[in-house]
């Protein structure tokens, strides 16, 4: 038994406690927490733990199921799918125990472990929540027309992604091939994407599910969702720009969505909650709370996207025009049902800056106004290019709270 100790300034302390699937040479995937520089196996922690074995003698509403077998699992859908009560009480009884003695085989340090996809993604859904983003997108593609397309302020836009490609930090990533159309010319050439992208996004994990044909609210946010992650939407331009004449992203898109290992619990997040702009004309009731005084809220984290060691841009969440909760209610708006593990993203979080600009599309002007990285002149991503994007958002009491990274490195195209 040993107390673990924290590093002074760590964004991984007890106010965070952000959950991921992990192994060791010795173990199968499991579920486990991150405190300071170790990750806790919560099945080993919690062996032998039921209700009643509590600090203070009393039982605790676990939602009626205290079930310490899902974190042995390969994935935390069997955990999140016990829903928001179960959440809290493990929340509440992991700080406990992580605040005193923990048993050493339970604990193991960060760089020893193998961090997998911390969740089975059912569904992948993509917004396009930043009008920042969106109106250089605009600007770019459509110099001579308004940057925004009239829906905009309107409706959270968004595409539906490919669950099957969404994968974890550390994941090379494969240079697509596909069907490439030079602007004003109307046959395309096949091969490899040579203007391959990346978006920094924040994404959200349903825990609790909902039925087909019901809506979720936008004060029922808490009620679904368990935590957030940092993401990756790899883009490629050249093939997504000519796939979409008129429809959305495809293949442009489908081919990689990397996800960082840690999924910070909503708990964790309370102190970052903001206002965000102002919305501008009023939603449609369905994206207001019913609530009196009901202000949409966005989430002040601050992103780092480093370019093979160099930081190239500091997006700020907090500029976001939609709100998670408005997301989510225009996902379901129709009808459509959620799943235990869905991911749904913001879109590229880019700000009023261009040091805040959130893809390579925005801050080279879709390669006509070349960076600077490491001394050479890009615009686009070549092999053997190493993208990480960081965040940490504002805790309790002047406290850190950190997502870590998510990271990727571009392969050569395939045969």
């Amino acid at each position: 038994m040993s107390v673990i100790e924290v590093p002074a300034g760590s964004p991984f302390g007890l106010e965070n406690l952000p959950y991921g699937v992990f192994s060791t040479a010795g173990t199968g995937q499991r579920v486990g927490v991150r405190l300071g520089d170790t990750v806790i196996d919560l099945a080993a922690l919690l062996s032998g733990d039921a209700p009643g074995d509590h600090e203070d003698g009393e039982d605790h509403e676990d939602g009626g199921n205290s079930d310490n077998s899902v974190f042995a699992a390969p994935t935390l859908n069997p955990f999140l799918a016990q829903g928001p009560a179960r959440w809290a009480a493990v929340r509440r009884r992991v700080s406990e125990l992580l605040a005193g003695d923990v048993p050493d085989a339970a604990c193991h340090p960060v760089d020893e472990v193998t961090a997998h996809l911390p969740v089975r993604v059912g569904d992948f859904v993509d917004f396009y929540a930043s009008e920042h983003h969106a109106s250089n997108v605009g600007q770019i593609f459509r110099p001579s027309a308004p940057p925004l397309m009239p829906n905009w302020k309107h409706l959270p836009v968004a595409y539906h992604g490919r669950a099957g490609t969404v994968v974890v930090s550390g994941t090379d990533i494969v240079r697509p091939r596909g069907q490439r159309g030079p602007r004003g010319e109307d046959t395309p050439a096949y091969g490899p994407s040579l203007r391959l992208d990346i978006e920094a996004e924040l994404g959200f994990v349903i825990g609790a599910g909902s039925r087909l044909g019901d809506r979720v609210g936008v004060d029922e946010f808490d009620e679904h969702v368990f935590g957030a992650v940092l993401v990756n939407d790899w883009s490629a331009r050249d093939l997504q720009d000519w796939e979409s004449r008129p429809l959305g992203p495809h293949q442009g898109k489908s081919f990689a969505t990397s996800v960082s290992p840690w999924v910070v619990p909503m708990a964790a997040l309370r102190a970052a909650r903001v206002p965000l702009p102002a919305q501008v004309p009023e939603p449609l009731p369905y994206l207001r709370g019913r609530a009196a005084g009901w202000e949409p809220w966005g989430l002040d984290v601050d992103l780092v996207v480093d370019w093979n060691g160099a930081t190239v841009s500091r997006p700020a969440a907090r500029e976001l025009y939609w709100s998670p909760a408005q997301l989510l209610a225009h996902l379901t708006a129709n009808g459509a049902s959620i799943r235990t593990g869905d991911l749904f993203a913001s879109g590229t979080v880019s700000g009023p800056e261009r040091g805040q600009r959130a893809c390579l599309l925005e801050l080279t002007w879709n390669g006509t106004e070349p960076i600077t990285v490491n001394g050479e002149r890009r615009t686009f991503l070549l092999d053997g290019d190493r993208v990480t994007i960081y965040a940490t958002a504002p805790g309790p009491d002047g406290t850190r709270v950190g997502f870590g990274d998510v990271t990727g490195t571009i392969l050569p195209a395939r045969p």
